[in-house]
């Protein structure tokens, strides 16, 4: 049998996402402060692009659209590769320049709703803590001990966990060393009563007992039901405890207190996690009874080609190596300027449309937060749901009641069958948090009795969905809420 080879051509389609467009994705998902950045890292390898002085946004210079059609139509000339696609457009720069950076591009009122003075102060800055680790060395250090001694103590600080607790058992760390077993536990000790009390231990018992053992008012109680009966305290089984030590339930009741007081984590006291401070990108106020909305711009600098490479362009006289330079960073320039403009008026209309759903929230509270899906908001505003959730990523909006994450306000509804009302799961997290927290301490509310009250309300919950948010928001079953 012969195998017949054909040749032919086939046509095809394909999506190519440019350098440009990835850009302009990429611009939608930064924060504040990681555009800010962007924008002076690109000022400092960009040459055509420099920064608007307010003498020109005051003075309103009436032929930047001309010159920057001029720049356009020159670049075209240019033996460099084409500018980008949508680069030969017409572009308002003078509309660019007196609303980008401008109150007005938002609401006419949001100038006067908010001033400098009015919006909150944050620092744009990320610093990092000192270690668990490093915090006990530190101390460590200030001890007088030998070689070996110090040694040893800095091989338990390096075998301690995040929690404050020993990864490796004691006996395998003291083989390791060249001290003696009791000289071992004596620095052992001495580790533990570093700052934070308690780390070092190898049981939560261990951990309690340190701690109750510092106490300015000691209880031989409290270490007594530490030591012997924490599993019966966990359970609340007072009169077993009672019993065991032949003391009243209030004395028992008295004693949990205190060692509910404890830390049995104390490693989390001290963290090396950099800490974030977060910056608004959207700033909602309440003016004359409605809310309004004003893209955080603070920072941000308006930007224009140079003017020292608008005469370049427009004079020609330079070799071919130089103009496809000048056509490529041109290039660049206008797609950032105008990728910029696009994130801002993006990230308004998402906002005004969120605050239009969600006025209840804003003038009520988290318990009015209404369901909404992406979906939503981007049939509303005519966009994909893929660019609203870009534009969601990592954005945050300071408002009269608090700053939120703009994923917040995104809850699919619950509750809505047979004939129940929808209400979002951040809605019906508090609505719960609320009814364990009026609940009688002798009878507290089991998962299923609290489905039913909800369904009094006309919100239908079943028993494991209100057994899922108990434990998101990190409530113990009735059970254990039991006095």
């Amino acid at each position: 049998m012969a195998i017949k080879m054909h040749q032919g051509l086939k046509q095809t389609q394909s999506l190519m996402i440019t350098p440009q467009l990835q850009q302009a994705i990429k611009l939608l998902t930064l924060t504040h402060l990681e555009m800010t950045t962007l924008i002076s890292q690109e000022m400092v390898e960009n040459p055509m692009l420099e920064e608007m002085d307010g003498e020109m946004d005051a003075g309103g210079d009436d032929s930047s659209h001309d010159e920057m059609s001029a720049q356009e139509a020159t670049a075209d000339n240019f033996s460099g590769p084409e500018l980008i696609e949508g680069a030969r457009d017409s572009f308002d720069w003078e509309t660019y320049s007196e609303s980008f950076n401008s109150s007005s591009s938002s609401s006419p009122n949001m100038k006067e709703a908010t001033s400098p003075d009015d919006l909150p102060s944050y620092e744009n800055m990320v610093s990092k803590g000192q270690s668990l680790q490093e915090h006990l060395e530190w101390q460590l250090r200030m001890e007088s001990l030998t070689t070996e001694e110090l040694n040893y103590a800095l091989e338990l600080i390096g075998n301690i966990d995040d929690d404050g607790y020993l990864e490796v058992p004691l006996d395998d760390i003291i083989a390791k060393s060249k001290l003696e077993k009791d000289q071992a536990i004596g620095i052992l000790g001495l580790v533990q009563h570093l700052d934070p009390v308690g780390c070092g231990s190898s049981s939560l018992e261990e951990c309690l007992g340190i701690q109750a053992r510092m106490l300015a008012e000691r209880s031989p109680l409290v270490e007594l039901i530490i030591e012997k009966s924490l599993k019966d305290l966990e359970k609340k089984d007072y009169a077993k405890i009672a019993k065991d030590f032949a003391v009243s339930k209030d004395k028992v009741k008295d004693a949990e207190l205190i060692i509910m007081g404890l830390n049995p984590k104390p490693g989390r006291l001290v963290s090396a996690e950099e800490t974030q401070y977060v910056v608004p990108d959207i700033f909602v106020a309440e003016v004359g009874g409605e809310f309004v909305v004003q893209v955080n711009d603070e920072g941000v600098p308006r930007l224009r080609v140079s003017n020292l490479y608008k005469q370049l362009i427009k004079s020609g006289q330079s070799d071919t190596e130089a103009k496809e330079f000048v056509a490529d960073k041109l290039r660049s320039a206008l797609w950032l300027i105008k990728s910029i403009e696009n994130r801002q008026k993006t990230i308004y209309k998402v906002a005004n449309s969120i605050v239009r759903t969600q006025q209840e929230f804003f003038k009520k509270g988290p318990a009015f937060l209404k369901p909404m899906i992406l979906k939503d908001i981007a049939n509303e505003i005519g966009m994909h749901e893929s660019t609203v959730s870009r534009v969601t990523t990592n954005k945050f909006m300071h408002t009269p009641i608090g700053t939120f994450e703009l994923k917040y306000f995104f809850n699919a509804g619950i509750g809505g069958k047979n004939g129940g009302i929808d209400i979002a799961g951040e809605s019906l997290k508090l609505k719960i948090k609320e009814m364990i927290g009026n609940e009688d301490a002798k009878r507290p509310l089991s998962d299923q009795k609290i489905s039913e009250l909800l369904s009094t309300k006309d919100i239908v919950v079943a028993r494991r969905t209100v057994a899922k948010y108990r434990e998101m928001m990190g409530i113990a079953p009735s059970s254990k809420r039991k006095k």
